[in-house]
Formats: C-alpha cells, structure tokens, sequence
C-alpha cells in the first residue's frame, strides 16, 4: 500500500484559459452532429457522437466489499452491499455500422450502479438514486485539453473524408491533428495526444467480457484522488470460449460473441481503485498519462456480478439505446475531476437531451433494473 497518498483538495484541477468559450465549440458541434445522424447514419434514429454502436445491455449486480482499508472505503465505498446495476457495452466510434466497417480501436463500458443514495451532482438529476461509470478498454485518453478537443472532435467526426483519400490523406489527418490544423505554435503541437491515440492501435480486439476497462479521467475518491478501472476476474476469464476476435472476419463479431457468452453461463468482474500518491507523474490535467501502479496499485473494491442471460431481444436493445451513462451521475465523494471532466458534464447532458428528444424517448433515469428491462425474464 503506498505510504504517501495525494489528499482531495479543489487545489488539485487547474482552470483552463477560455474554458467555456471551448466548451461551448464542444457542444455545438456535438449537436450538429447527432441531428445529422438521424439521416447519415442509416438507422432510422439519432445516434451518439461517440460510442454509437450498442453490443448489448447487460443485467448485473454490484457487491462492495467488507474490510476494505480506510483509504479504499470512501464515500460509495464505505459501506458493504449490494446493489442492482447494468452494464452497456459498445464500439467507440461515433458510428453505428457493421464491425467490419468501423472496426475495433476502442470499446467501452457503461457501468449504472442502482440505489446508490445521496445528492448528485447533475443539476437536472440531484434526486436521482444511480451512480454510473463511463469507460473505456485503454487507461489514458487522447486528449488533455478543451482547447485541443474542439480540433481532435473535428478529426474524428470527419476521419472517413480523410482516410478515403488513401494515404494521402492519412498524412493530412496526422499533420492536421498534430498542429492543430495548423493554428498551434510549434511548442503547442499535439504529439502526446497523438502517440496516445496510437497506442489504441495495439489493442487486441477480444471478447468484450475479457477487456478492462478504465475512467481514463481522476475523480474524486472521498479524502483522495484516484482512478477506477473494472477488470475481468482471472477465473470467470478462463471460462471464456469465444476469445480473439477479427471485426474482418464478419459484419457482426462482438455482439454475437457477447449474446452467446452470456447465454451459457454467468460472468464477474472486479472494480478496483488506484489512489493519486505524486500529482506530478500521476497527474489530473494530462489524460495521456498512465499512472504507474509502482507507484500506486489498483485495488478490489467491489464485485460485479452477471447472472447468466439472454440479451439477444430487439427489447433490449431498444432499452440499451434509451439508456444515458454520464461521469457525472456521480455523489460529491467521487466528484470528477480536471477540465476535460468539467466538459464532459455539460456535452453528456446536452448530447443526451438531444438525442431522446429526437427519438421521440421518455428521458428519466429509472429506479430500478425492472424499470429498464421491464421486469422481463433473463
């Protein structure tokens, strides 16, 4: 256990210069593009301008833990129990194609944590009783600023343009997001974001259920600043049948896999939590860093457990497009924390009400696992 850990304190953020003005650039563009979704896409709705692509939505439960050190047993942590959950699994892209054609640089996992009691931090949603986690299968993002989001978002919304250009145009998208599209000093070039984005590449595409996944963004964790991650647990990875996995081999890959695991037998995951001990090499402004566990490990704070299940159903489906997971249906004690989490608030929040208004869906955060599921048999 480290001897020195970081103490919360709002001292540990640094304001960014024309946050808002960025924020908004942000947001705007978010929007524009998920109206465009309704026709660009192809499937006959609005879609999310990242994570667009639902593999499935998975009924679970969240058991925290007895005894956990003093450090660990923070705010939702501090009392054993357990609680109904869900979990939405997805493609990181902003489109809903085949795995074929959007391929497989990053998944991600919607943890909703049900019965979680105490205020929120959503200003729309201070009553409500769940707590999510926004996740992706790599422990860094590639961005660290506002600033270089709004040109990197313009990147990834328009990467097939570039990319159909053959490599041409991959020199174009890398020289454009390295500079900025050119409006960076030299000094300001965006390598780290870029070398973050790579490192993407080597990830293996596997089955879903075999992934980790990471908030990539600090939070608060009551009196410290950590990192959360959900892991596979070594054992229930073993049972694992359907395991590497090629997006080239067939239009569908994940979801198939997905369904037919969960089908035969019942699956765990642990949540673990990795305390800040030194601000400078386990930094909250610079998500492209990866906090070194010598310096700090991750530890078990909960189990999350799915039963065996059927997710295969169009009813399913059509909850898992309805459903909303945003960092910030959070309680004060895991406040998130540094100005790209700042911004997440706000684009959740705005791309959600978009996006349900547009596809005619009630948008009310549910109290319980039947509300979402509707009290269907597994």
């Amino acid at each position: 256990m480290p001897q020195d850990l970081v103490k919360y304190s709002p001292d540990v953020e640094r304001p960014e210069p024309d946050f808002d003005e960025h924020l908004e650039t942000v947001i705007e563009a978010t929007k524009a593009y998920i109206e465009r979704s309704v026709e660009s896409e192809g499937v006959g709705r609005a879609t999310r301008d990242a994570h667009a692509k639902g593999f499935g939505l998975a009924r679970a439960e969240v058991d925290i833990l007895d005894d956990l050190p003093a450090e660990y047993a923070q705010g939702i942590y501090s009392e054993p129990g357990r609680h109904e959950a869900l979990i939405r699994f997805s493609n990181g892209s902003a489109h809903s194609g085949s795995d074929a054609a959007i391929g497989d640089v990053v998944m991600g996992m919607g943890l909703k944590i049900f019965g979680i009691e105490g205020g929120k931090l959503l200003d729309d949603e201070p009553h409500c009783t769940t707590f999510d986690y926004a996740m992706i299968n790599a422990p860094i993002f590639f961005c660290n600023t506002v600033r270089h989001y709004v040109f990197i978002q313009k990147l990834f919304l328009s990467a097939g343009d570039y990319f159909a250009r053959g490599r041409p145009g991959l020199h174009d998208f890398l020289y454009d997001w390295v500079t900025g599209e050119g409006t960076l000093e030299k000094e300001d070039w965006a390598w780290d974001e870029l070398a973050a984005i790579l490192s993407y590449v080597r990830v293996q595409p596997v089955n879903l259920l075999l992934s980790t996944y990471w908030t990539m963004g600090a939070q608060r964790h009551g009196d410290y600043v950590a990192k959360i991650r959900v892991a596979p647990t070594p054992t229930a990875a073993e049972t694992v049948v359907r395991r590497h996995l090629d997006p080239k081999t067939d239009i569908e890959v994940f979801r198939p896999a997905l369904v037919a695991e969960l089908r035969e037998r019942p699956y765990e995951f642990d949540i673990q939590v990795q305390l800040c001990a030194d601000l400078k090499r386990m930094p909250v402004e610079d998500l492209t860093v990866q906090w070194p566990e010598g310096l700090s490990p991750f530890v078990t704070v909960a189990k999350v457990r799915l039963p065996q299940q059927d997710i295969s159903g169009d009813d399913i489906q059509e909850a898992m497009d309805a459903t909303s997971i945003t960092p910030w249906r959070s309680t004060e004690e895991h406040r998130p924390l540094g100005n790209l989490q700042r911004a997440r608030r706000e684009v959740y929040r705005q791309s959600s009400m978009l996006r349900h208004a547009l596809n005619h869906q009630a948008r009310k955060e549910p109290r319980t696992l039947a509300e979402v599921f509707g009290g269907a048999p597994d």
